[in-house]
């Protein structure tokens, strides 16, 4: 979690709430808050009655507490109120991002809408428990979170390039799409040239083709086209457009152990480099058929020069030759 929250400096109240106005430009007042059993609150101040309204799009969130309460001169409050001060990073994270959702909403009924779609969403990643991920599981996501986006520019349906990336359901390759199977690998940019192998399956395939795609990322911050995890998770959840796939991919994402948390918003990474190889005949792996009996749980390194006679164009992945 991190070392400071916006509720730290909110005194617990002896009656109702104490608030603070949360700094950004949206189209009704937001509020962190803490109330008399020191509770950390996110309110919604919102102008007239919306009531039907609530009722017919509420939803419900283990460890968050949502209600429509009504406040002063005709206003109502959403109130989310934690429940689990475990949960204190999970719920800064939804709260920040609603924040920012509800600055595209123009008045208290779209503001209400925006808010309960967000939760909907955010209780994908909430129902999860998801943990902490190291700097290696981030650029590892983030390095097959690239190759997903790829696929959807090359016209892949949504529906199609989230079904095929299979990393997040233990899959021995990470993704599968027709015969082919592609291993995704990340390489930080002060890297040395070597890839962890973590199994005897994974570069072991009933395809007809399998591939390894290697992204070396460099943490460049001000770099243009630099993005950090939360960015790109954002950016292909607004190009998936179709609500099963992006119900599907936060599945996925809840799966590899994320969740939009503040602490990935840094570093933001580059792709400094691609190579592909094609894995067969000459490739130097270790493949569970081949193990003598009693050999199981193998993990070893490739060094990437000796597989350079194995590098090959892209469009083999892709089916573009």
């Amino acid at each position: 979690m991190p070392e400071s929250s916006p509720w730290d400096d909110i005194a617990v109240p002896g009656a109702d709430f104490n608030v603070r106005q949360v700094a950004v430009g949206t189209a009704v007042p937001c509020f962190w808050g803490r109330d008399a059993g020191g509770a950390c609150l996110f309110i919604v101040e919102l102008q007239g009655d919306h009531a039907a309204q609530y009722r017919k799009s509420a939803v419900t969130v283990n460890g968050i507490d949502v209600d429509l309460r009504a406040g002063d001169q005709g206003q109502q409050h959403l109130v989310l109120a934690l429940e689990r001060q475990v949960d204190r990073d999970l719920f800064e994270g939804l709260c920040r991002t609603l924040a920012s959702s509800l600055e595209h909403a123009t008045d208290s009924a779209s503001s209400l809408a925006v808010s309960l779609a967000h939760i909907r969403r955010w209780k994908t990643f909430l129902s999860g428990r998801s943990q902490h991920l190291s700097i290696e599981e981030v650029r590892g996501l983030f390095a097959e979170i690239v190759f997903l986006t790829e696929l959807i520019d090359r016209q892949m349906s949504s529906g199609a390039a989230v079904g095929a990336w299979l990393g997040p359901e233990r899959s021995h390759q990470d993704f599968m799409f027709g015969n082919t199977a592609v291993e995704v690998k990340s390489l930080s940019g002060a890297e040395r040239s070597s890839i962890r192998i973590s199994s005897e399956d994974q570069l072991e395939s009933l395809n007809d083709a399998l591939f390894l795609r290697v992204y070396r990322l460099s943490s460049l911050a001000d770099a243009a086209g630099a993005r950090s995890l939360n960015e790109i998770v954002a950016a292909v959840q607004a190009r998936l457009g179709e609500a099963d796939a992006v119900e599907a991919f936060d599945r996925k994402l809840v799966a590899h152990g994320y969740a939009p948390l503040p602490d990935y918003d840094e570093p933001r990474f580059v792709v400094s480099d691609v190579c592909s190889y094609r894995v067969g005949d000459g490739f130097p792996r270790l493949m569970r058929s081949q193990l003598p009996t009693g050999i199981a749980n193998v993990a070893y390194d490739i060094r990437l020069e000796t597989i350079a006679p194995c590098e090959c164009d892209e469009a083999a992945i892709f089916g573009e030759d």
